[in-house]
């Protein structure tokens, strides 16, 4: 028996923290994992871990995971082979276009897919060919309101300013939990440390939050908010800094700050505290307690974004950070350097360049906004979705209205799927391509040191030979491609390996060959627990893609929205409204089939106020039905103070007992689909993003 140790960084979450894994190799038996810890030489996660890294070892094992594509017949699953597999997807597909034209096929990408550089470097080689506009991803259930915002102020959506925030004195977060999700879209290994950190050196860390999470209970100060209300708050701020100072300078140039501080002067303190709920003297404290900070940064995540006005959320972060002196400022929010910048390596993108069939909801970055998915599929005409490619998604899970998908995805002509479970979508597919674990393949994170809150780099070689017969995804979508193009009579353009492309990628960027740093391929592997190239620096100026290259203050778009806004009204007082919530153990729907990550105290269910529970003659552990305009749902329901009154929260990814799910874990857990009853009609309007949080729902004993 021998055992070897390996370094690597989990791919799990978006903090990216540096494991040493121990692999054990016994004669005649295949190398298995026999411990998982963190890495203390690892200069960024400096030897954290969560349970979810603990748990790769189930993942890599599971029985439950596909290991060979598979076609379904009738109610049964069979074994096919790859080639059989590719020719039968390209002539399907080819088919179906031929008819119908190139919009009737629909492809939706989940959340996985920035977590393996296969997916980023390759899926587009065969999606591209397809050439269709019906493209869809979690992007837009998730955090399409910040790139939009930051395409339409600093020219390009992935030029997203991160909280520097080891070297900050004032943290103000709203609608986000990063004890809880290691940090998002602010890539923050240990974030715990960093954050009490703050307050050692005498700063100040505020939470706004509907429910005293887990953030919000370290936090100096934690203020709840009606769910929704965000953007009200952000404008009494921010008037209230234009009110009464102090305002600073910035080194930026800017276009529209004085356009923007004539345009919001009427929504005060005064006049959104009914819509927030915060009293209108907390509402102006905060704002000079911020103002006067000498290093602040606001942050804002997911539970900005999934709202009725997710883009003027995120617009307004940015604006509390530019007129307090904060933007682009150490100690305040930072734009990246990273090693392979695909800043620098794309264009600033596009937006509502064309518009879905039914609703007209704009695309961004060439895709639309998923809440159209169903709707697409279910309406008929010209142009109406007939066939559908999911890749390491699970819409029915993680859109609004699931029963509505579940009903769409049933018509559909054909579906294919690259994933490795049969779950509550994939179900529905003709056939499923499974890739090759994460152990078994290299990585290299492309988005997640993008957003992270120091300069790093490393290459995480693969652990675990790649089993005989298998395929990489980005070989999966390389034999699509192939198939598809000798099908159509298309030419394809050589392949090159993921690996190269980042070796190339660091080479010519500003740590490579030019650089004293020098980075390759070649140096990462001469350091495998990873390089630190240093803290952030000031850099939006030279980095701005505007036309101009000044900042864009007032985007004409985000300006057209604030009527929309001045219309909004005060909720009624009985009003329930749901909210979703996150747990460390868990990440979307599919954590849910390793005992590791589900044993222990259950986490699924409705959480309520006891005054909200007695009002409805309810109690603590009954089991209630919550409905909404879409549907209904049985739950148990947990009396919690953490709780703001005439608010309820459910996780979302849970519901797992849907027929023909083939994950016996997940399905043997209670709870339901928060997504069953959050409404595809309740968006951004501007961005089309989802709002999921705030829904109205009524709760009654089941």
């Amino acid at each position: 028996m021998t055992k070897t140790l390996h370094h690597r960084a989990c791919h799990l979450c978006e903090a990216i923290c540096g494991l040493t894994l121990e692999i054990t190799e016994e004669a005649g038996s295949a190398p298995r994992i026999s411990s998982i810890k963190g890495d203390p030489q690892d200069p960024f996660s400096r030897g954290h871990i969560c349970p979810k890294a603990v748990a790769l070892q189930d993942i890599q094992n599971d029985p439950d995971r596909l290991r060979h594509p598979v076609r379904r017949v009738g109610n049964e699953w069979q074994p096919i082979e790859w080639d059989e597999a590719f020719a039968l997807v390209a002539e399907r597909l080819a088919s179906i276009q031929q008819r119908h034209g190139s919009n009737a096929v629909a492809t939706y990408q989940g959340n996985p897919s920035v977590h393996n550089y296969g997916l980023m470097t390759h899926s587009n080689y065969f999606l591209g060919q397809l050439k269709t506009r019906n493209r869809f991803s979690a992007t837009s259930v998730d955090q399409l309101p910040q790139h939009l915002t930051s395409y339409l102020m600093y020219g390009h959506g992935l030029l997203l300013p991160i909280p520097d925030i080891d070297h900050t004195d004032f943290m103000l977060i709203l609608g986000g939990n990063p004890l809880a999700s290691n940090g998002s879209i602010m890539t923050v290994p240990d974030v715990e440390k960093r954050l009490k950190a703050i307050q050692a050196r005498g700063g100040k860390v505020v939470v706004v939050d509907p429910r005293r999470s887990e953030t919000a209970a370290m936090a100096d100060q934690h203020l709840f908010v009606r769910p929704g209300g965000d953007v009200a708050l952000l404008f009494g701020l921010l008037n209230s800094i234009f009110e009464e100072g102090p305002t600073r300078d910035s080194h930026l140039q800017v276009d529209g700050l004085a356009e923007v501080r004539q345009a919001i002067s009427r929504f005060t303190a005064e006049a959104m505290s009914p819509l927030c709920a915060i009293p209108a003297p907390q509402i102006r404290q905060l704002a000079r307690d911020f103002a006067s900070a000498d290093r602040a940064v606001c942050y804002g995540r997911m539970g900005v974004s999934t709202q009725a006005f997710g883009t003027l959320c995120h617009w307004l972060l940015q604006l509390l950070n530019l007129v307090t002196g904060n933007l682009d400022r150490v100690g305040g929010a930072l734009c990246t350097s990273p090693a392979l910048d695909l800043v620098a390596a794309t264009s600033g993108g596009h937006f509502n360049a064309w518009q879905s069939r039914v609703s007209g909801l704009p695309e961004y970055g060439g895709e639309l906004p998923v809440s159209a998915l169903a709707e697409e599929m279910l309406t008929e005409g010209e142009g109406q979705v007939r066939a559908l490619i999911t890749v390491a998604g699970n819409p029915v899970l993680s859109t609004p209205n699931g029963r509505q998908l579940e009903q769409a995805l049933d018509g559909l002509e054909f579906m294919v799927s690259i994933d490795l479970y049969i779950n509550e979508t994939t179900r529905y597919a003709d056939l499923i391509l499974p890739s090759t674990s994460a152990l078994e393949n290299d990585h290299y994170d492309t988005t997640f040191n993008l957003f992270a809150v120091r300069n790093v780099s490393r290459f995480n070689r693969a652990i675990l030979p790649k089993p005989e017969g298998a395929l990489h995804d980005w070989e999966i979508f390389v034999g699509l491609a192939k198939a598809f193009c000798a099908r159509t009579e298309r030419s394809l353009k050589p392949t090159v390996a993921p690996a190269q492309m980042i070796d190339m990628g660091l080479r010519t960027g500003s740590y490579g060959d030019a650089s004293p740093f020098k980075l390759s391929l070649a140096t990462l592997a001469e350091h495998p627990h990873g390089i630190d190239l240093g803290p952030l620096q000031p850099n939006l100026a030279g980095r701005l893609k505007t036309e101009n290259r000044r900042v864009q203050a007032a985007p004409a778009v985000i300006m057209a929205d604030l009527e929309r806004f001045a219309a909004l009204k005060a909720p009624q007082e009985d009003e329930l409204l749901l909210i979703g919530r996150r747990h460390v153990r868990s990440n979307n729907s599919w954590m849910h089939n390793y005992h590791r990550l589900v044993k222990g105290k259950p986490r699924h269910q409705l959480l309520m106020h006891p005054q909200d529970l007695a009002r409805r003659g309810l109690h603590d552990g009954q089991r209630v039905r919550i409905s909404s305009r879409v549907g209904a749902v049985e739950v148990e329901v947990l009396a919690s103070a953490e709780m703001m009154p005439g608010v309820v929260s459910l996780p979302h990814g849970w519901g797992h007992g849907r027929p023909g799910v083939q994950m016996s874990i997940a399905t043997e857990q209670p709870g339901c689909s928060a997504n069953d009853l959050t409404d595809e009609r309740q968006l951004d309007a501007l961005s089309g993003n989802a709002a999921l949080n705030g829904v109205p729902v009524t709760v009654q004993a089941a």
